[in-house]
C-alpha cells in the first residue's frame, strides 16, 4: 500500500515536476488547455486521492498483494501491449471503424466490441500466456465499509462535480425525455458505460498495468505515479490523429499533445490508481469511474441507441 515515506514523496515530487513542465508547455501552445489542467489536477491529483484515502481507511483491512509470477517479464509485456495499443487502437482503429460503421447505433456497438477486445480480451489472453492469473483481478471486496463509503461519497462528490463543470444536465434536459424513456435510458446508459468505458479502462490501466508495475518496482507509490503518466500518454497517438481541430487536446505538435496527455489526463490516473492501491476493487472503480463519464454521455446514448426504443 502506498505509504507516507520519503520515497513516497520523492515519486510526488517527480510526478509534480513533470506535471508542471507539460503545463508550462500547454501555456506556449495557446487556447484553454493550461487551464484546464489547473482545474483538473487539484480536483484528481490532490482533493481526489486525499479523499480516498481517508474514506478507505474506515473499517479497512489489508488488501492481499495481486500474486504476479513474474513481475519483470509481465510488466514489460504490458508496456509493450500498450505501445501497440496507443498506435493501432487509439491512433487508427477507432477512426477506421467510426468510417466503417457510419450509422448508430451500429456504430456504438462496433466501436464497443473493438474497446473490449483492446481493454480486456487482448490483455488478459497476455497475462494468460505469460502464466498470470485474471481471477484476483476481478474481486469486489464489496463486504467492506472501505468500499462501499467511498462509493457512495465518491460517486455522489463526482455526479455533483459535473453537474457544476459541464453542460450535462442542459443538455439532458433538452432532451425532453419522457417518463418511459428514462426507463431504459437511464439504467441503460449507465450499464453501457460499465461495460465500454469503466470496466474497459479501469481493467487495462489499472488493475492489470498496475498490479505488475508494483510487483516489479516495489514501490504503489511509483506504480501509481508510472501508471499515470502511461494512461495519459497512451492517448496521445488517437489526440494528434483526431480530425477536429477544434476538440481540446488536437495540435499538430505532437510536443503539445503529450504535455496535454500529462496535464490534463494523467490527473485522473492518480486518483483511480490511489483507490486501486488502497482497495484491489475493479469493481469500486468501474462503477466511480462510470460517475465521472454517465451525465456527460448520457445524451450520446440516447442519440445513439433511441432508434431501438421507438424514440425518433
Amino acid at each position: 500500500m502506498p505509504k507516507f515515506s520519503f520515497a513516497a514523496l520523492a515519486w510526488a515530487v517527480l510526478y509534480a515536476a513533470v506535471w508542471a513542465g507539460s503545463v508550462w508547455v500547454l501555456s506556449n501552445a495557446g487556447g484553454e488547455n493550461a487551464q484546464e489542467a489547473m482545474v483538473l489536477a487539484p480536483i484528481f491529483a490532490v482533493v481526489g486521492p486525499l479523499m480516498a484515502w481517508g474514506l478507505t481507511a474506515v473499517g479497512r483491512r489489508e488488501t492481499v498483494p495481486v500474486p504476479v509470477a513474474r513481475p519483470r517479464v509481465e510488466a514489460l509485456a504490458v508496456i509493450g501491449y500498450l505501445v501497440v495499443y496507443a498506435a493501432l487502437f487509439l491512433g487508427w482503429g477507432l477512426t477506421a471503424v467510426r468510417e466503417w460503421f457510419p450509422q448508430e447505433p451500429d456504430r456504438e456497438f462496433a466501436i464497443s466490441g473493438l474497446k473490449l477486445l483492446a481493454h480486456v480480451i487482448l490483455p488478459a489472453g497476455l497475462l494468460l500466456a505469460l502464466g498470470g492469473r485474471i481471477a484476483p483481478l476481478m474481486r469486489f471486496h464489496a463486504g467492506r465499509p472501505s468500499f462501499w463509503l467511498p462509493l457512495v461519497v465518491l460517486g455522489g462528490a463526482l455526479l455533483a462535480l459535473l453537474c457544476v463543470v459541464s453542460p450535462s444536465l442542459r443538455q439532458i434536459a433538452e432532451l425532453n425525455l419522457s417518463a418511459s424513456e428514462w426507463l431504459w435510458a437511464g439504467p441503460g446508459a449507465f450499464l453501457w458505460l460499465v461495460l465500454a468505458v469503466g470496466l474497459c479502462e479501469e481493467f487495462l490501466f489499472r488493475a492489470v498495468l498496475l498490479s505488475r508495475l508494483t510487483a516489479w518496482m516495489k514501490s504503489a507509490t511509483g506504480a501509481v505515479v508510472i501508471g499515470a503518466v502511461l494512461f495519459g500518454v497512451a492517448h496521445a497517438p488517437g489526440l494528434w490523429l483526431r480530425a477536429d481541430p477544434d476538440t481540446f487536446g488536437h495540435f499538430h505538435n505532437p510536443l503539445f499533445v503529450f504535455a496535454y496527455c500529462v496535464a490534463v489526463l494523467s490527473p485522473t490516473g492518480i486518483f483511480f490508481g490511489i483507490l486501486w492501491q488502497r482497495t484491489k476493487s475493479l469493481w469500486l472503480l468501474v462503477v466511480l469511474h462510470v460517475c465521472v463519464d454517465y451525465l456527460p454521455n448520457l445524451p450520446d446514448f440516447v442519440h445513439s441507441f433511441g432508434s431501438l426504443f421507438g424514440r425518433g
